[in-house]
Formats: structure tokens, sequence, C-alpha cells
């Protein structure tokens, strides 16, 4: 292994390590920089540098639309803390290299993107070893602390979505969100967005690519065989990025594709059947009429067990979103769902569920669909209401509750949504105590019990069924009903 040095476009340099069997993937070899902080990658097409496209696009996602860079920089990032933010979430280019060949610098994936132990160590982190039977079964048995519980996928799937709408919000699209691209990490509830280098500009920067198998939307494959140019034909977008997030919404948080199930189309060859299955014969396997598709009952955990917010929009994608493209949910709207599913999540009581939580759904009772296990006690649920009119308050909001639960402010306040910039000192927690449950303020300035006396920083208020506790008496301030929902 020796050290060279590659020229980048704005003259300066970069070190990176010569070795003779770098990794490799369809496009480019990556070379670790001395320090293993960067990466350089080399482009395997020696004509990749004379395609003035390409550089072009480069240094647009380089530049003015990088939101990992603050708009003070030369990105788009509206501050310090914006950009900070999305750091975490993408692994965005942040130099073109000119020489010895046509390439780009990135930052290295974090250490958490691999695998720390056992056979697989070392290995990156991607999505198929956690949403695919056959791996998913190894890797247990290599190391399980690996494989995190089912409140970090969903804490994935909420990163996942804000960085996709934040492309979708610049006017951009990945073009190839698959699990090779989005790297994930279930023990801390973490993913990755990578292969930055290839998004698409409606208007200005085509497609580089079709997608992955599995992920690739119906319209692209189903007018695959039409002529590049031919306005029929459907290309990679924003819309088609919609499609591929939620098969990997559904696979992370379901454990399986929501294409494949009992049916199999008729075929000559596996690939006519991989072309058909998610192509022009594409059917959810939770279809509501067409239930010819449905997995085997005894490896089914259904969608509507993820609580109405996430059925509904599952709904739209793949039973409304197969037929017409528009109809998908934007990751914006992924977003919300989930966020609001993560309020009404608690832990399974039962010590070996594998999933670890649940959703408590109005439609069933506080049992976990994973491991059957029920509740052995009631479990509240705050629910929110806001005021619209001057004294008319209207439902906004639920939170199911368990013990050490920390509400913020996002939860007292109707005109807040967690985000980048978001407060994250919180300001009441929940708990079991004495048989009874108590929220405990922390940081809530007017806390009013049912009685109406504030109740000050450091005091509890009981939540018994039908009590209604005033969050904050300030503009934007929630009231929190407690239903008692029985296991």
């Amino acid at each position: 292994m020796k050290v060279e040095t590659a020229t980048l476009k704005d003259g300066k340099t970069k070190d990176f390590m010569m070795v003779s069997d770098p990794p490799s993937g369809t496009m480019k070899e990556v070379y670790f920089t001395p320090d293993r902080r960067e990466v350089v990658c080399f482009y395997k097409d020696s004509q990749a540098g004379n395609d003035p496209a390409r550089t072009q696009r480069l240094e647009s996602i380089i530049g003015k639309y990088n939101p990992t860079l603050p708009r003070s920089q030369g990105g788009s990032a509206a501050s310090d803390v914006d950009a900070a933010y999305y750091r975490n979430l993408f692994c965005w280019p942040t130099a073109i290299v000119t020489r010895p060949r046509f390439g780009l610098v990135t930052p290295t994936y974090p250490g958490n993107f691999f695998f720390q132990e056992g056979p697989c160590k070392g290995q990156e982190k991607n999505g198929a070893w956690f949403t695919l039977v056959k791996p998913r079964s190894i890797l247990q048995r290599m190391a399980p602390k690996e494989l995190g519980d089912w409140l970090n996928y969903l804490r994935l799937c909420i990163k996942m979505a804000r960085a996709v709408a934040r492309l979708h919000q610049a006017g951009l699209a990945h073009s190839d969100l698959s699990n090779n691209n989005v790297l994930v990490d279930p023990l801390n509830g973490a993913s990755v967005v990578i292969d930055i280098d290839s998004l698409v500009v409606p208007g200005l920067y085509p497609p580089d690519v079709l997608g992955t198998k599995g992920y690739i939307a119906p319209e692209v494959l189903s007018t695959l065989s039409l002529p590049f140019r031919d306005p029929k034909r459907k290309h990679p977008s924003a819309r088609t990025d919609e499609h591929a997030l939620a098969v990997l919404f559904y696979q992370y948080l379901l454990q399986r594709h929501p294409l494949e199930g009992r049916s199999v189309p008729k075929a000559n060859t596996a690939e006519e059947q991989d072309f058909l299955t998610y192509g022009p014969q594409a059917l959810y396997s939770e279809h509501p009429q067409d239930k010819s598709n449905r997995p085997e009952a005894a490896k089914f955990v259904a969608a509507s067990s993820l609580g109405p917010w996430l059925e509904e929009l599952f709904q739209r994608a793949f039973v409304d979103g197969i037929k017409d493209a528009n109809r998908r949910p934007t990751a914006s709207e992924w977003l919300k769902g989930l966020v609001k599913t993560f309020d009404r999540t608690i832990p399974c009581p039962n010590a070996n569920c594998f999933q670890k939580w649940f959703v408590l759904t109005d439609s069933a009772g506080a049992r976990c669909p994973f491991c059957g296990t029920k509740s052995a006690q009631s479990v509240p649920v705050l629910r929110f209401r806001s005021e619209g009119r001057p004294g008319q308050w209207i439902q906004d909001g639920s939170v199911a509750v368990y013990h050490h639960l920390q509400l913020y402010k996002w939860h007292a306040f109707a005109n807040l949504f967690p985000g980048p910039d978001s407060d994250l000192t919180p300001q009441a927690y929940i708990v079991w105590h004495g048989g009874q449950w108590l929220m405990i303020n922390q940081n809530l300035t007017s806390l009013t019990s049912s009685m109406g006396n504030r109740v000050p920083p450091g005091q509890p208020v009981a939540l018994t069924p039908g009590v209604r506790i005033r969050l904050s008496q300030e503009p934007n301030g929630r009231i929190a009903e407690v239903e008692m929902r029985q296991p």
C-alpha cells in the first residue's frame, strides 16, 4: 500500500491510499484517505470526465443544492445547525477529482454503519441484512445485538423520510433509493443516504440509472421497452423515489416486500417473472379487494397493526400509487405519519419479544402483534386538543403512555413539529408510581390541572380516566385528555 495524491477541480490536492483491490461498486472504485475520514472515488468509465453534463451535475450537487453546507458557504442549508443535522443523514460529495482520474471526494460512512463484531465485522450495514428473511436469520446467529428493535427501525425510517423530503423540497430526486443506497443502523435507529452523485434535477440533469430490482417503480419497468425520448416512457423522478421509499418502509417495519406474496406471475424465465411482479402485474400483498397475493397466514403481521396513519399511507402507495404515480404519499407525508406512529408506540411487556415495541392502535387492545403478549395493566393515551377558534378545541394528535416516557415542546404546542432545530429539552415525563400513572412537570411554566390549579416544575399530576390537563396557557398550548385503554 502506498500513498498517492489526487488533484481536485479547485486546484487543491487530496492524499489517498492506493491498494490493489479497492472496494468497488457498479460505477466507482473507492480509496481511503490516510486518516480514513474521507474516500476518493474514481469512476470506472475512463470517459466520465469528458461528459460536461456530469461535471455540471456534480458542481451543482456539491454547491448550490448541498443541504450539508450553509448558504453562507455556497450550499443550500438555512443555517449551520441545519447543515450539521443533514450531514448525519447524507454522505454528500465534497469535491470533484480531476487527476489521476475523474472522480469525487466524499466523507467516510460513520463507524456505526459498519458491523462491529462477528463474521460480518467491518462490512457495511446494507439494508438487505435487516429486511430479507434469510440474511436476517443468519445475522441473528452471528450478532443478535446488531438487529436492534422495532422502535429503532421506526426511528431510522423517520430519518430516511426527512432526508428524502429534503431532497424533494429542493427539486431533486435520488433515482436509485434501495437497500444498497441507504445504509442503516438498527442498533441506534440511524440511516444515511449514499450515492448522491447521480441525483436527478428535472429539466436539467436527467437520470443516469433506472434503479434497483424490487424498488424500481412499476411505471418505469412497464415502459422500459419504449425509446428513451418517447413521451410515454417514464423515467426516475421524485414520484419514483416515493415508490422506493414506501417499499423500504414496508420492509423495515414488516420484514417483507409489499409486492411479494402468494401470487406468482406465469413467466418463462426468472427475469420475466420479476418484471411482471414489480411492473405490469404489480399487486399489493394487502390489497383490500384483491386478496390473491396475501402472504401465508403464519408469517403475516398486517400493516393495520402499525396504526391508521401508516396503513393508509401504504394503501395510497401500493393501491392508488401503482395505478397513478401522482397519488403516492410524499416523503413529507410519510414523515408526519411516522412521527404520529412513533408517539403511539409502547414497549412490549414480554422480555423475550423479538421486536420489543409495538403500536397501540385504536382498533385493537394493548396486545403486541409480533408475539401476542397483552399488557398487564391499563395504558393511558393522551388525546391532544388545540384551540382553533376561541373556545373551540379540536383533536390534534395523541401519545400512548409508558413508564419514563418524555414529552417535549412539540407535544405541548400545536405549532411545533420535531425537526433539525427542535428544542430537545424534556418538558415533562410519565411514571408508574404507587399504583398510578403520574405526569411529572419539568419545564412547563403554566401546566394546569383539571381543577384549574397550576402544577409547578417538579410536581406531579395524576393521569386518571377523562381528566383534562392544560399543558400550557401560552398561545398554541395544548390540552391533554386522558383515555385509559384496557389490556
